[in-house]
């Protein structure tokens, strides 16, 4: 398949202008990667002081990050994807971050090194944030969206942890920066890759599992308005990369799939943590009072067939049903129920509550705070920035003279490719219940956007400061111009008076 630029919908061997058709990725000068580089550095010794100060020698709390370490040390000991408390087959979570822990998990006490490894992924999502930010609005915004999500409390503190957000949210920023390769130059190799990392990110919250549907729909538009030939001919160069996509994601998590069909009792995918999620999402307790619209441990554990011995499979099909008739039987509250996890989800209810279980997960209380402050911050800017972002898009698409920044995007819809986890969390939330884990695979959307924002302010902020300095100077030289006809205006009338005395 012969790639295309959507921003032109021109092909490569077209007559378009170079600033266009150029990789972004090939050109990264010497002073944005120099620059970059120390942002990345600060962001990293920030998280590095803070495993060493305080979290090294910190025991893991009662919470998800004992399955996850537990897990990874049985990996480790060539023990395959277990439960952590009986002898039953595990897969309370997807298999990525016990996988990529466990490299670590072979040592005497691995919780310290198991910290690191996400530190490390949270360095790494600081330099894709700028690098994604550069590909889709330039250099300056690159660095500003990194210097955002170096010092961003809701990215770093995850950091540290031994949970699944911080290579999650790696994982989303890698799928973002790949489908944006594809999308600014389709072809059949990149569709591929982003299906294997879009696989990925679904193995490591199954949630991420509607970014390669997403993403490949948005790609076989993409292609459909640049493609050239007759409607049967578009369909094909438009379906043949979402197809592959499609398929590249679905055979990266099928042995997962697989693995898990053949070993439980009832039909497992990806996890079977979704009958307890919905059970505390589904209760009395998160219907109404100050939990509205969030999760319990406490409609978990008060279901009354619990039993350690049960099969997980059985379990988790028994409590989904369990919540499922709870919300059949609460229709009438179900809308109240959404708004208030989608407030929650957005920092504006429940503050206390979402605070309280950032603690149990081994976040700091003040950081947790510090995060919602900045969230009030970043979020609206990142409103901005989208409206900044969509005006620069349609106005280079249609080779606009009017307002179109230098650093507009090539790409026609970088918006709707950074919507995609934007709307992954939406029905995450919807479905199940608003926390700042659930927001956290959008996260960088918003710092990027957030980053365009104040890059367009400064930049018009810029343009003002000059037009006012062009505007006095014109002022000034009109004043100028002014005094200097006043004077030969009154030497003319010296020397008529001269002449008229002599006369």
């Amino acid at each position: 398949m012969q790639p295309v630029h959507p921003a032109t919908d021109r092909r490569p061997d077209g007559d378009t202008e170079g600033d266009l058709d150029r990789d972004p990725d090939r050109d990264l000068d010497r002073g944005f990667r120099r620059r970059l580089g120390v942002v990345v550095a600060l962001g990293a010794l920030w998280r590095l002081g803070v495993l060493v100060v305080d979290k090294w020698h910190q025991p893991l709390l009662l919470n998800d990050s004992l399955y996850y370490s537990a897990q990874a040390q049985q990996l480790a000991d060539g023990i395959w994807f277990r439960e952590i408390f009986v002898d039953r087959p595990g897969a309370e979570h997807g298999p990525l971050t016990s996988t990529i822990l466990a490299v670590v998990s072979w040592v005497d006490d691995p919780v310290p090194w198991q910290r690191l490894v996400t530190v490390l992924f949270g360095v790494l999502t600081i330099a894709m944030v700028g690098v994604l930010a550069r590909r889709i609005a330039g250099p300056r915004v690159g660095l500003v969206a990194a210097a955002i999500a170096a010092v961003y409390p809701n990215l770093w503190m995850n950091d540290g942890l031994v949970m699944s957000e911080s290579i999650s949210i790696a994982m989303v920023c890698l799928t973002l920066w790949t489908a944006h390769r594809c999308l600014s130059s389709p072809s059949l190799g990149r569709a591929a890759v982003v299906g294997l990392v879009a696989g990925l990110a679904a193995l490591a919250r199954s949630e991420l599992a509607l970014l390669s549907p997403l993403v490949g729909v948005l790609l076989a538009v993409t292609v459909w308005r640049a493609a050239e030939g007759d409607r049967r001919a578009r369909a094909r160069e438009a379906l043949t990369p979402m197809v592959l996509l499609g398929a590249v994601a679905a055979a990266t998590v099928a042995p997962w799939v697989a693995f898990n069909m053949a070993r439980f009792e009832e039909p497992v995918t990806l996890t079977t943590n979704d009958g307890t999620t919905l059970l505390g999402s589904y209760c009395d307790t998160t219907f109404s009072g100050p939990e509205l619209g969030g999760w319990s441990i406490f409609c978990v554990t008060s279901d009354p067939a619990y039993s350690m011995d049960e099969e997980p499979s059985v379990r988790s099909a028994r409590q989904r049903e369990m919540a499922l008739e709870y919300a059949r039987d609460h229709l009438d509250e179900l809308p109240k129920v959404v708004a208030a996890r989608i407030a929650r989800t957005l920092d504006l209810y429940g503050l206390d509550s979402l605070v309280a279980q950032d603690v149990g997960e081994e976040r700091y209380r003040w950081a947790s705070w510090a995060g919602i402050a900045m969230w009030w911050v970043v979020a609206p800017a990142a409103i901005a920035g989208a409206v900044v972002l969509a005006r620069a898009s349609r106005a280079r698409a249609r080779r606009s003279t009017r307002w179109v920044p230098a650093w507009a995007p090539t790409v026609r819809w970088p918006l709707l490719l950074l919507a995609c986890p934007v709307l992954s969390v939406t029905v995450t939330t919807v479905l199940f219940y608003g926390a700042h884990r659930i927001r956290s695979s959008m996260e960088p959307t918003v710092v990027v956007l957030a980053a365009v924002a104040a890059v367009a302010w400064w930049d018009h902020r810029a343009a003002r400061s000059t037009r006012a300095g062009e505007g006095v100077g014109v002022a000034a030289a009109d004043a100028v111009a002014a005094a200097d006809a006043e004077d030969v205006i009154a030497v003319d009338a010296d020397a008529v008076d001269r002449t008229v005395s002599g006369t």
